[in-house]
């Protein structure tokens, strides 16, 4: 039987992001024929992946694949959910389940987040990349190499800044921009959905600069969708060698 896809996102009060989780997943859907994919989330949203899983069980499911629907592998990654997935197999005998890598910065999605900007003149403004923030400097780390890679590309002054927990925020990021000689800003988006955080970053980047282009996030563009079912397909084969 082949093995269930559960994609898992954070979950959000907004109900725009689980809306746009959905409909990620309706195209992974479509990409992955044959795979029985199923959303769920981590909390504040349903379903749960917990329950997700225990519903995989319960119909007779006894291996599935966990594709975390992350940006960076932090705490909800490293932690939340793998302890969520521990208690599911503690009380679900014979359940396999198999976490895949995040989404990460996957050049993929780097290019989606690119073309998010493709409306934006770049000339004499900075680029800010907006993401949620950890207390790992190493998932924060992953953002600003983004911000220097795409400064080299773009050929404007770039710099990372996050929504919560770590520094740069959107103010100090849009000061260290404008002393490097932007007139305005340009606020690349990573995040897969529209919700609070990203909303506190355009309030806060228009606060900054009120003419500030203000990118979309990631959302349920196709190319999103062919890494999460790559990150799915290498699971699988895991898993098969697992059982080889």
């Amino acid at each position: 039987m082949t093995p269930p896809l559960v994609a898992v996102a954070h979950g959000s009060r907004d109900p725009r992001s689980a809306a746009t989780v959905r409909a990620l997943v309706d195209v992974v859907r479509d990409r992955a024929p044959g795979v029985a994919v199923h959303e769920s989330f981590l909390d504040l949203s349903a379903p749960l992946v917990t329950d997700v899983l225990r519903g995989l069980y319960a119909d007779g499911h006894r291996t599935a694949v966990v594709v975390p629907l992350l940006l960076g592998s932090a705490f909800h990654a490293r932690v939340d959910l793998p302890a969520l997935i521990d208690s599911v197999v503690a009380d679900c005998p014979g359940l396999v389940v198999r976490t895949s890598d995040v989404l990460g910065a996957d050049p993929a999605l780097e290019a989606v987040a690119l073309d998010r900007l493709a409306a934006a003149p770049v000339a004499g403004r900075g680029v800010i990349v907006s993401a949620v923030g950890s207390s790992n400097a190493t998932a924060n780390a992953v953002v600003a190499s983004l911000a220097s890679r795409w400064e080299e590309r773009l050929g404007v002054p770039v710099s990372e800044a996050f929504a919560s927990a770590a520094q740069p925020d959107i103010p100090a990021a849009a000061a260290a921009l404008r002393a490097r000689g932007a007139r305005h800003l340009v606020v690349a988006s990573w995040f897969l959905a529209p919700g609070l955080l990203p909303d506190r970053i355009a309030r806060l980047a228009r606060e900054a600069d009120p003419q500030a282009f203000i990118a979309a996030p990631l959302a349920d563009d196709p190319r999103v969708a062919d890494v999460v079912v790559a990150r799915y397909a290498t699971a699988v084969s895991g898993l098969l060698r697992q059982y080889a």
